[in-house]
């Protein structure tokens, strides 16, 4: 896809306030330090479109991005970070759940982000086993293999592999937003994600 287009568009604490243009959504999620925000900067191409932050939990609400007035990337609120309020923490589960429960017929691919430099969390395979469960097609990414060796890599991509052995799509893809490793291989699985056919308005 060449990107014509990319917007915020809101951020949406309570189903209402949640866009109803039409096309497919893609969606993010991860722990709230996995970097999702820098993720779909690189792959658009714009460096300050989704905030970032150096204090994980910053993102609390539902994020959506218009891209090229077709379709939404939707950044999830991030889970498993302790030192967010206990209330705040309570409220993400049910908050990403509901999202993906609601608008599961909108959403065209999830993008599960896991740090490269560790083994997935229980809450990363839980998350794992909920959208299998759902049967939404996802795709596992590792973010910041930059800051691995190449055989540092090499062996990251063979624990994550063992983890998420039996995802549908592909093994877990290692990614950088700082060189672009990885951007290629997963607009590849975007594009096809993306393609007319899937169109669910």
């Amino acid at each position: 896809m060449k990107i014509s287009s990319s917007r915020f568009v809101l951020s949406a604490y309570k189903p209402e306030d949640e866009p109803v243009t039409p096309g497919p959504d893609v969606v993010f999620l991860g722990r709230s330090n996995v970097g999702k925000s820098s993720l779909i900067n690189n792959l658009l191409g714009e460096k300050g479109l989704a905030r970032t932050s150096s204090q994980p939990g910053r993102t609390q609400s539902v994020n959506f991005y218009r891209i090229n007035e077709a379709c939404h990337f939707v950044d999830l609120p991030g889970y498993g970070y302790a030192k967010v309020p206990e209330s705040v923490r309570q409220n993400w589960r049910p908050m990403v759940e509901d999202y993906l429960k609601r608008r599961q017929d909108r959403i065209a691919l999830a993008i599960l982000l896991v740090d490269s430099r560790h083994e997935a969390s229980p809450l990363d395979l839980t998350m794992r086993d909920w959208l299998e469960n759902e049967r939404i097609d996802y795709l596992i990414v590792a973010t910041k293999a930059d800051k691995l060796s190449g055989n540092g890599r090499d062996k990251a991509k063979r624990m994550l592999a063992r983890q998420f052995d039996g995802a549908p799509l592909t093994e877990p893809i290692l990614y950088s937003a700082k060189t672009g490793l990885g951007k290629k291989p997963v607009w590849r699985f975007l594009d096809q994600a993306l393609a007319p056919q899937k169109d669910n308005t």
